[in-house]
């Protein structure tokens, strides 16, 4: 009875003090392994003179080893890739240390500049439709060693277990250790205390489709299984009881999946694009949803393509993508045969996916009709490389008549948000609609007696099918904040009450107003699920890869050039916030000023210009930028970057 009370007042009193300071972890487990922490938690095995460190932070640690009788650090095991575990690792030269990670991230460490491009293309690696959701170093960091799962790492009698844990980086490993006892697992951004996720950015792997979420629910089973006595991740404090933490977060994951999947398979479920309200028409593919709708329908298609067609012969297009120009060509050769169109006034996109207006330059080119969009999109639309969105313009790699790539769209008219205009006696409306983005309008207007709504890729599904609700991708690089989206959209639709929505991909639905419900009831689960695995009190900061952001995000620059960025800050919260951002560039590249520091009041974004300039004799080829975040009192470290291209495009 005396040791236990005793263990249990040493082991509170000598709890990881997170904020900073060499701590033991738990005395009553080991007196050898301390923790750190600066931008993740260093955990330190000592063994006399000699420590091994799994992770490294921004390389704090390496002041503090001394207080401990540390004079060498022998080896550096890094559980995943992410900047914040290893930023420090330039600090490690000439120390003799030797590098070790998994072997499933071993070119995100030594080849990070391969993970970011200035030429974007849908394949990419280890991207969403172009955009990244890895967070490589800035600078390569070479290994002596890799692990895959199930290895082991023996170092000074103690032997380290190697588990596949994946699922917040796609090759992330746990460490397990066996010592007085007991099972330690150094976790890396597994799960965090409380049945929590580190972030959520950094699992979203795949457009909508759950790939990350269900390696994580793997991890945790796996993990589980081995029944670890002790977590100790990579941020925040030990996790102690882990059997009923790991079994209470994969009900939270399994929850979210649910949430989070669409309710059919958009791959291979072309019957999902096929609604029940449009009929066929004379023209092949072309197909009649009012008297003065047309959009294509045919099997295995998913083209982005409405027209409204008034008696005058003159029609407006509502997106226009994904639909080959023979194709196009046929269809609007039958609609002036068989339906008397004259001409088209207008292209107007709902949103700034390249897929929704890859064809539309070519309507421009050939029928002389002018682009337009709702204001916040125009600059997504013209300059998509200033940005790091998923599913942009340029990554469909389409090329213009001239033969140049197709690296942007000039929009003609921009549209304030709930700005009007008459068409051939009809009254239009274009609206800020977010929902799969923040960038997205609604079109609507009374046509043949029936209020119309052209909703993009905002709401999908059949609002026959009670099991269905509507929702498209969830995606945060899209910008796709709920309040700033699903949540947004479903309020907004039931305010509009649409007799017709016609969505994105040829998908019609009518009298939806129990579906829209369904759709609003929806986004307020998903937002409390992600509520429930976040550790931040407001979730968005835990959703957001934006809420620190570089403007533009991509920079091409000659050798001795400057160029004038803004990095913008955000804060969520009804209070102020207090931000330092050090922005930390590599050889031959300098910015100013170095550091960002200042406050923001509530519910508030603002934009700091810096200079960014490229010596005479930087190295050519892409670079990163690192801005490493402190808020209020948290580090974050460097969660966020900025691309720099200097010299010859070959190979971007």
């Amino acid at each position: 009875m005396k040791r236990s009370l005793l263990a249990l007042l040493l082991s509170s009193c000598c709890l990881p003090a997170w904020a900073g300071g060499m701590k033991l972890v738990d005395p009553t487990l080991s007196p050898d392994l301390f923790v750190w922490t600066d931008t993740c938690n260093v955990y330190v095995v000592r063994d006399g003179e000699a420590a091994l460190l799994i992770d490294l932070g921004d390389a704090g640690v390496l002041d503090h080893l001394e207080t401990i009788g540390v004079k060498r650090v022998e080896w550096v095991l890094f559980t995943h890739h992410h900047r914040e575990q290893c930023q420090g690792a330039p600090r490690l030269a000439g120390t003799g240390a030797k590098l070790a990670a998994p072997e499933a991230e071993r070119d995100l460490f030594e080849r990070p500049a391969d993970f970011r491009k200035l030429n974007v293309r849908l394949g990419d690696a280890l991207t969403i439709h172009g955009a990244s959701y890895v967070r490589p170093p800035l600078e390569p960091i070479r290994l002596e060693r890799t692990f895959g799962t199930n290895d082991t790492f023996a170092w000074r009698g103690r032997e380290f277990g190697c588990v596949d844990t994946r699922g917040n980086s796609p090759g992330s490993l746990t460490y397990l250790l066996e010592t007085g006892g007991a099972r330690l697992a150094f976790s890396g951004d597994l799960m965090l205390d409380g049945a929590k996720m580190h972030n959520w950015f950094d699992t979203e792997w795949d457009y909508g489709f759950g790939a990350g979420i269900r390696a994580l629910r793997a991890s945790v089973a796996r993990l589980a299984d081995l029944q670890p006595t002790l977590l100790l991740p990579s941020h925040g404090p030990a996790v102690r009881e882990p059997a009923a933490q790991l079994k209470r977060y994969a009900e939270k994951l399994d929850t979210l999946e649910r949430l989070y999947l669409r309710g059919y398979d958009v791959e291979g479920g072309a019957a999902a694009y096929q609604d029940k309200v449009s009929t066929p028409t004379v023209v092949s593919n072309l197909w009649q949803v009012t008297p003065s709708v047309f959009k294509f329908k045919r099997p295995n298609f998913f083209g982005n393509f409405a027209l409204i067609l008034a008696p005058s012969g003159h029609a407006l297009v509502v997106d226009c993508g994904l639909v080959s120009e023979p194709m196009l060509d046929d269809a609007l050769a039958g609609l002036r045969e068989h339906f008397g169109l004259k001409a088209i006034d207008a292209i107007i996109i709902t949103h700034i996916h390249g897929d929704h207006f890859l064809e539309a330059p070519y309507l421009r080119a050939t029928w002389g009709a002018p682009i337009w969009a709702l204001d916040n999109m125009v600059d997504k639309m013209e300059q998509p490389e200033w940005f790091d969105y998923a599913a942009p313009i340029q990554a469909y790699g389409k090329r213009n008549s001239d033969g140049s790539p197709m690296n942007g769209v000039r929009v003609d008219r921009a549209f304030r948000p709930g700005e009007a205009f008459e068409w051939e006696g009809h009254r239009f409306t274009v609206d800020w609609m977010p929902g799969q983005t923040e960038f997205a309008l609604c079109l609507h207007a009374t046509i043949d007696g029936r209020k119309i709504a052209f909703t993009g890729d905002n709401i999908f599904g059949d609002p026959d099918n009670p099991a269905q609700t509507g929702h498209e991708a969830v995606v945060a690089h899209n910008s796709g904040i709920l309040e700033e989206g699903y949540l947004y959209a479903g309020e907004y639709l039931s305010r509009l009450q649409p007799d017709i929505m016609v969505g994105g991909h040829s998908f019609v639905m009518a009298n939806p107003a129990q579906f829209i419900e369904r759709y609003r009831r929806w986004a307020d689960e998903m937002r409390e699920a992600f509520r429930a695995l976040s550790p931040d009190d407001d979730y968005r900061y835990w959703f957001d890869p934006y809420w620190v952001r570089a403007e533009p995000y991509r920079v091409r620059m000659k050798p001795g050039e400057t160029r004038s960025v803004g990095i913008s800050v955000r804060n969520f919260r009804p209070v102020r916030q207090i931000h330092r951002i050090e922005l930390h560039a590599p050889p031959g590249v300098r910015v100013e000023p170095a550091i960002l520091e200042g406050e923001l009041a509530g519910e508030f974004r603002r934009s700091f210009p810096v200079r960014v300039t490229a010596g005479p004799d930087v190295a050519p080829g892409v670079h990163l930028i690192g801005l490493d975040v402190t808020l209020d009192s948290r580090r974050y470290g460097q969660w966020f970057d900025l691309v720099v291209g200097v010299g010859d495009e070959s190979g971007w």
